[in-house]
């Protein structure tokens, strides 16, 4: 991490050390798995899944034993009745990084261990203002960025997730259509896991001078994870995908960006590149890369994509 040398508040490991640390423990998962889950142009195989998602899966169900003996030993000194707390994970990082296969994979991880058997996941785009508003608001180009989404929404559904509501919905994103879908939602009911995946989760509470106390999204998380990467090798990703997608979502008639489909490599990659200059590099560099140091980990990959560092912060 580059913190102050000497006052990383992260110790370090690299994949070796890292594996090593859950070496009796069960892989739950098969090839098979993995390829289901993986995202497309996440080249991510059983063996990144062994060396990184195992110890990791592992270390974020001990964390949420620990979580809910500690939530049981409150409830017993406070003489109230509890009924169980979900244990909350935010996962941030770039577009094309990666987050959506990291969070996929450690759900079904997650629900293999005896201890959180049941885990929901849920992603901030069915959080993002719908096109209208956005198209009205003049916010179109600035998708993804933090004042695209209705932050009071999610901090809602998170409030009640946490309370142990025993029904709780969260809004539906089509990446066919690019928008919310009308009257449709995800339910989530009374998980012992929460995944939480976003560009901007991890961002800290807007406060004003009418509101100088404000929540942040990421004040219902018992532990987050930033999935990190060179600017460079993301952009490289970011583009890959895109040439990649003409065949698959972009081909599509009903699709938002099947205007793509038909575009040579050389123009498609030009229309790659001016989308990331122009909406995802700036929105990485001010908003989503300086939130890294609020994460409980940081999941740090090499330009194959395969996480190279594991840094966790110190307790």
């Amino acid at each position: 991490m580059d913190d102050l040398e000497g006052a990383s508040p992260y110790v370090s490991f690299d994949r070796e050390s890292w594996s090593r640390l859950s070496e009796s423990t069960p892989l739950p998962l098969n090839q098979a798995d993995v390829r289901r889950l993986r995202g497309l142009g996440d080249p991510v195989d059983l063996h990144e899944v062994d060396v990184v998602y195992r110890p990791l899966s592992r270390l974020l169900s001990l964390y949420a034993g620990a979580a809910e003996t500690l939530h049981q030993a409150s409830s017993t000194f406070l003489r109230e009745r509890w009924d169980g707390t979900p244990f909350v994970i935010g996962i941030a990082g770039s577009v094309a990084v990666g987050k959506s296969t990291v969070s996929r994979i450690l759900r079904e991880m997650l629900a293999r261990w005896p201890e959180t058997p049941k885990v929901s996941l849920v992603t901030t785009d069915g959080f993002l203002l719908p096109n209208s508003v956005l198209t009205a608001r003049g916010l179109m180009d600035r998708k993804g960025f933090p004042e695209s989404y209705d932050r009071r929404a999610l901090i809602r559904f998170l409030a009640q997730v946490k309370s142990g509501a025993d029904e709780v919905f969260a809004p539906v994103y089509s990446h066919l259509t690019y928008d919310i879908v009308p009257d449709e939602f995800i339910a989530v009911r009374r998980p012992d896991v929460l995944i939480v995946e976003g560009l901007n989760v991890l961002q800290p509470a807007r406060t004003t001078p009418e509101h100088p106390s404000s929540l942040a999204v990421s004040d219902f998380f018992d532990f987050s994870i930033y999935i990190d990467a060179d600017e460079a090798d993301i952009r490289h990703w970011y583009v890959e995908r895109f040439l990649s997608l003409r065949q698959t979502a972009f081909a599509d008639p009903a699709s938002y960006f099947h205007r793509y489909a038909s575009l040579t490599d050389e123009a498609a990659t030009g229309e790659a590149l001016r989308i990331w200059d122009q909406i995802n590099a700036p929105n990485l560099r001010e908003n989503v890369a300086p939130t890294r140091s609020r994460a409980t980990l940081v999941l740090r990959k090499g330009a194959s994509h395969s996480v190279e560092q594991i840094h966790l912060r110190k307790r």
